[in-house]
């Protein structure tokens, strides 16, 4: 009975309780309708994992689905997530599993595999091998254990995952511990004891010591299964794990009974027991009441014995423990056979049948529950599937209409550009065929005035000098002649010609003029005269309006300077500069002789820059007249820049 304070108490206590399962559902609820703002993407499904493994307590406690996981495994499906769907499987199977679902974590595990193999991480894929192992090992199937193992095995070290790689060798040991290859299991556990030491795992390394004792002991050896236990008890007290040294105990206590080494054996088993009460899982302290009570009745203390094993089996009936409960009761109806009494022997053995019909029956439910499950579970995912399909569906139905408009205007619209464009090239090529027959017609013009002023200037000089030196004019006009009937043959030609014919000329003009003048022509470094190309001619006009109309009426020696640069790598200036008597000097002289024409070639190669300007349609194709002063305003000259579109060979 239950004193009133005591009532009060469990009354609060209960009341308490409800409050804060009924504060943690109203959490979860917000927290899901949060979610809602979030897009349905792989950072969505990664929250929601995140989310339930920090409510998974609360789940666990109620023995409900993890709301979470399930929203992760929805969208996970519907965005086609294959790393979030494994992370959320894995997750779900081990939940599963800490609850003893063994048929159902399997499934989920195997599910994880698949989607971990999609995204060919071998680390994951590892993981849900390794989980799938422990679920096969957990019911037995120890060959499809050992297979999930050693392909986890293989992944692991594909992905040097140290953690994955312990354990699958662990996991395999154990498999050849449970099938009595002890020295095959001796081998994979010290492998996988000296991945954990050279890591630093401490836990890692009392789990393999562990299990190391166990297989001596089954080798028969049983000092060194005790000396494995004592090292794997001295690792656990160092981490203060109260549930590693009550194994340890436990072992060290079963070791030395088959030594029959009594004493031994019940100091470790009470230190068990004394460790198991600080545990939270009192399955453990049942165990060890139990073993103390095996212990004492093989010495044949049996009263004593039968103590320890009731108290075993009041905590098994306190706490529903039905696999203990079996073994009590075995455990009594040895005892009570031991000592002769074999009425009560069967008694507890029948007993013990009726608690394994009941494990077996609670088993078959629990599996034929878990295959429902299953099924639920797959029908579910069959529909997602199946509407996500027909969404897809309609999807794509939208998006192709959406195409087809897309591409029937875009096809129309290219068409009525490609029209608009070849038109308006069209009309371009036959302006441009236009210009260039213009062009040549002026370049036909420019040569036979060109050609004309210079027989004028050989008859004159004739008249005027020696025989020998009209002879060495005539030679090297004729030498000029060839070259300008070459050039003017193409509408282009190298810088390194026309500068070639320019000097010709030049020094043609130097002999006429008695040498008045003197000449520089300079080219930037950065121009390859061989490559740059442009209209042969163009120059020479400019460089005879400044010797005729500038340098001849100079008093004292003329200079001129041709210069020939290049800007951006696009445009060609020609600079054309004489220290002359300037343009309103010319004009002035011009108008007491009476001319009143004008240049022919200044004409004439003003008319082709305008038609290279056109043809290039470039503003920067033009002529600059510059006129040079000195401080005092007297004039100093003239200079004319030429800018030309560059024309290359290649």
């Amino acid at each position: 009975m239950f004193s009133k304070g005591a009532c009060i108490l469990l009354i609060l206590t209960l009341w308490a309780n409800g409050r804060l399962r009924g504060q943690d559902s109203l959490l979860v609820n917000r927290t899901l309708d949060s979610a809602k703002a979030l897009p349905n993407d792989s950072g969505k499904v990664n929250w929601y994992i995140a989310r339930g493994k920090a409510m998974a307590r609360y789940f666990d406690g109620r023995q409900e689905e993890n709301a979470f996981f399930q929203e992760a495994i929805t969208l996970g499906q519907r965005i086609r997530y294959p790393r979030g769907l494994a992370n959320v499987y894995n997750e779900v199977g081990t939940a599963k599993r800490n609850r003893s679902e063994y048929i159902l974590a399997n499934d989920y595990h195997e599910k994880a595999i698949k989607y971990a193999e999609e995204t060919k991480d071998d680390r994951l894929i590892s993981i849900s091998l390794n989980n799938a192992g422990v679920d096969n090992r957990r019911m037995d199937q120890l060959q499809k254990a050992f297979d999930y193992h050693f392909r986890a095995l293989q992944a692991a070290e594909r992905a040097n995952d140290v953690r994955s790689i312990c354990v699958a060798i662990n996991s395999i040991g154990n498999i050849e511990l449970s099938t009595g290859k002890y020295t095959d299991a001796i081998g994979h556990f010290t492998k996988a004891l000296e991945l954990e030491e050279k890591n630093n795992n401490d836990l890692g390394v009392a789990i393999n010591l562990g299990n190391i004792g166990y297989a001596y002991q089954g080798l028969g050896k049983i000092d060194l299964a005790i000396e494995f236990y004592k090292r794997s008890l001295a690792v656990n007290q160092k981490l203060k794990n109260n549930t590693g040294m009550a194994i340890c105990y436990n072992s060290l206590g079963n070791a030395y009974q088959e030594k029959k080494d009594y004493a031994h054996a019940m100091d470790a088993l009470q230190k068990a027991l004394a460790v198991n009460d600080k545990v939270e899982d009192k399955i453990h302290i049942t165990e060890s009441y139990l073993n103390i009570g095996k212990l004492l009745s093989e010495q044949g203390k049996h009263e004593e014995a039968r103590r320890y094993i009731q108290q075993s089996l009041d905590l098994s009936l306190h706490w529903r423990f039905k696999s203990m409960l079996l073994e009590v009761y075995k455990a009594l109806a040895a005892d009570y056979k031991a000592s002769g009494d074999f009425e009560r022997s069967l008694e507890f053995t029948d007993r013990s049948l009726l608690y394994k019909d009941s494990i077996l029956d609670e088993n078959a439910a629990m599996a034929l529950a878990q295959t429902r499950a299953i099924y639920e579970v797959d029908r579910k995912d069959i529909q997602i599937k199946a509407l996500e399909h027909d969404k897809q569906l309609s999807e794509l139905r939208t998006k192709r209409n959406i195409v087809y408009m897309f591409s029937t205007a875009g096809f129309l619209l290219m068409l009525a550009v490609g029209a608009f464009f070849y038109i308006r090239h069209r009309n371009l090529e036959a302006n441009k065929h236009t210009l260039q027959l213009e062009l040549r017609s002026l370049r036909a013009q420019m040569n036979p005035h060109f050609i004309f002023n210079s027989l004028s200037s050989i008859h004159r000089f004739i008249w005027s000098n020696s025989q020998e030196e009209a002879s060495d004019y005539l030679t090297k006009f004729s030498k000029l002649m060839r070259m300008i009937l070459d050039n003017t043959q193409h509408t282009f030609i190298s810088l390194n010609k026309e500068v070639e014919s320019l000097r010709l000329y030049l020094d043609l003009e130097r002999l006429r003029c008695n040498g008045v003048f003197e000449y520089r022509i300079n080219i930037a470094d950065d121009i390859n005269d061989d490559d740059v190309m442009l209209p042969p001619m163009i120059i020479q006009p400019y460089v005879e309006n400044a010797i005729w109309h500038g340098l001849v009426h100079k008093s004292g020696k003329g200079m001129l300077d041709i210069s020939i640069t290049m800007r951006s790598g696009r445009t060609l200036i020609c600079t054309v500069t004489d220290n002359g008597i300037g343009r309103k000097r010319a004009l002035e002289i011009k108008a007491k002789k009476g001319e009143t024409h004008r240049s022919m070639g200044m004409q004439v190669t003003e008319g082709r820059i305008d038609l290279i300007r056109k043809i290039n349609n470039s503003r920067d194709t033009n002529v600059t007249i510059t006129d040079l002063e000195l401080e005092d305003g007297t004039p100093a000259g003239t200079q004319v820049a030429i800018t030309l579109p560059v024309e290359h060979i290649f």
